[in-house]
């Protein structure tokens, strides 16, 4: 079923942007179809599991409409019937927190389990349990910290990014691929192959950011999400999760920064983290200092990007690092890329009929940051970087217009909205009702 070929046609993008006036900047990251994918419709989150009852049709539809809605009663959408399709989704083999319950031990009498869960999480008795902290290796020789959570914590994180996941998946940008629903790696390598085959793209950028998870701000993730949430239940919640801290080796220790690695509710939080401090703001400097086309996908805490201009490619890299210092961020220089990209075999001649210029060499000033690898064809792509696939019958991909996968230097040039990039300290998130853009970090 998944043979070569079987999934090598086209697909435009088909997502109509949120609002027309942002046409130009929210618009779904081109691809071939991944093989594999279904052709089936996305269910309303991630977490609950297919046929959980939604109830957040209207939520969805304010958020969709008014990008500048605070949602201020949310909470009594995490119900027993969603707590109860959050359990079904948990693997029955999942590794148990702190508590030792397992999934068989808490579904031996879950309805009783699910009403208690249920009425302390409405009153306000909920407490979080710290998490256990494991350890995994990771492909470079060190350790990836996880924080397990307790069955019972995992039950209401899942139950309540179901219903946060309404308002943010109406939000995020379309080269968004990590921990989202309907999405994943294969679509986000499609992405990366169509746009290099369609746009300019003589340069990728392949990075990550260093320790992403572990390196969190708590001030500023909440700062982030009172943009669009004012239940203060809700964010009570997320507080407790993030604070209820780490227990290892039988130690308790308190955490002040990060997300645990492996909790349910850790991917959508740093997807609204990086969609306010990476995704609008690389998605509004792209049109604005670029000079040639650039694309975007990023995968949680790992993004590529392909330049046509090879000081674009540099003079983002340079302004990106700035912008991560303000937010405690920091990428991994020892793994930053930036290399020629090249098209498998094709011939130069076939790289001009698309408007693409030859691969060059590199330029003799490199890149301060990143390794540059050499232009010579047969060089080392970066890690990401597929072979982008010949369209069957020699057919050329089509153009997707105004649908846009990246701006160039004809694209129009608006304005930051102000305070995306300012030094002032945020706004207080509950200080007013419907916060204006320039209330934006």
């Amino acid at each position: 079923m998944n043979e070569r070929g079987k999934s090598d046609g086209p697909v435009i993008p088909a997502k109509p942007p949120n609002k027309a006036a942002r046409a130009a900047a929210e618009v779904v990251e081109e691809r071939g179809p991944a093989e594999g994918n279904t052709a089936s419709t996305t269910h309303p989150g991630r977490s609950a599991g297919h046929g959980a009852p939604s109830g957040l049709d209207r939520v969805r539809e304010v958020a969709r409409r008014d990008k500048e809605a605070r949602f201020t009663a949310l909470l009594h959408h995490v119900s027993l019937s969603r707590l109860r399709w959050a359990y079904w989704a948990i693997r029955p083999q999942a590794a148990p927190g702190v508590d030792g319950v397992t999934w068989a031990a808490y579904g031996q009498d879950l309805e009783a389990n699910l009403r208690d869960l249920h009425q302390r999480l409405q009153a306000g008795s909920y407490r979080a349990r710290p998490s256990r902290r494991t350890y995994i290796p990771k492909a470079d020789g060190r350790l990836r910290p996880l924080g397990i959570a307790t069955l019972e914590d995992k039950i209401a994180q899942r139950a309540v990014v179901e219903v946060l996941n309404a308002v943010y998946e109406t939000d995020f940008l379309g080269f968004s691929y990590g921990f989202r629903p309907g999405r994943g790696p294969h679509g986000a390598l499609d992405a990366l192959s169509a746009g290099i085959w369609v746009k300019k793209v003589n340069w990728v950028l392949d990075a990550d950011i260093r320790d992403f998870f572990t390196s969190l701000d708590h001030g500023w993730l909440e700062k982030f999400l009172g943009h669009r949430i004012a239940d203060k239940r809700i964010l009570r919640l997320v507080s407790k999760w993030l604070s209820a801290g780490v227990i290892e080796n039988g130690n308790w220790s308190q955490t002040t920064e990060g997300a645990p690695q492996g909790a349910s509710a850790s991917p959508l939080l740093a997807n609204v983290y990086l969609h306010y401090v990476f995704d609008l703001w690389a998605d509004w400097w792209r049109r604005r200092y670029a000079h040639g086309d650039v694309i975007i996908v990023r995968f949680a805490d790992d993004f590529v990007m392909g330049f046509e201009d090879y000081q674009d490619a540099c003079r983002f890299l340079h302004d990106l690092r700035e912008r991560f210092v303000r937010f405690g961020l920091e990428d991994d220089e020892g793994r930053a890329v930036l290399g020629a990209a090249h098209h498998g075999l094709e011939a130069d001649a076939g790289q001009a009929g698309r408007g693409q210029r030859p691969a060059a060499a590199a330029p003799a000033s490199a890149c301060p940051g990143a390794r540059t690898v050499a232009g010579q064809r047969g060089a080392r792509a970066p890690r990401l970087l597929r072979r982008p696939r010949q369209p069957r019958g020699g057919r050329e991909l089509p153009h997707p217009g105004d649908q846009a996968l990246a701006c160039g230097a004809s694209a129009p040039q608006p304005a930051l909205p102000p305070g995306l990039e300012a030094d002032g300290p945020p706004r207080d998130p509950m200080a007013a009702a419907r916060p204006r853009h320039a209330s934006l970090p």
